[in-house]
């Protein structure tokens, strides 16, 4: 049985530290879009810095990392199982790239990376 697919409600934009705050100045300033500071919050392993940008009906995050030299767009995947949603994107030739970021501990998810190497979350959809 092949496992579901749809998109998640989380874009994260990892953004060099250089450009950051003026990332950050664009959505809220220039575009007025409600911009919320997470610094404060569990960040991942290596994200000093994170901004949550209401972006309709998804939440665009801003990730400073500090290794960075130029911005990447990560995009999160929902299924409903992932063991299944694993085995049936390796078969397909997409392997499990949990290297890219440690997960939360205990979460139920692997990262992956589409044809041209953007990062997506697999993770469980909240409601299957």
């Amino acid at each position: 049985m092949t496992p579901t697919f749809r998109g998640g409600p989380n874009i994260a934009m990892k953004l060099p530290k250089a450009r950051f705050d003026r990332t950050v100045a664009f959505y809220r300033d220039v575009l007025g879009m409600e911009v919320t500071d997470d610094s404060g919050e569990t960040i991942a392993e290596g994200v000093p810095q994170s901004a949550a940008v209401r972006f309709g009906p998804v939440t665009l995050w801003l990730d400073r990392v500090d290794n960075y030299a130029h911005a990447d767009l990560w995009l999160e995947l929902l299924t409903d199982d992932v063991d299944r949603a694993t085995e049936y994107l390796a078969a397909h030739g997409i392997s499990a790239q949990d290297e890219l970021e440690p997960l939360p501990s205990g979460m139920n998810a692997h990262w992956i990376t589409n044809p041209v190497d953007v990062p997506h979350i697999v993770r469980l959809s909240e409601d299957g």
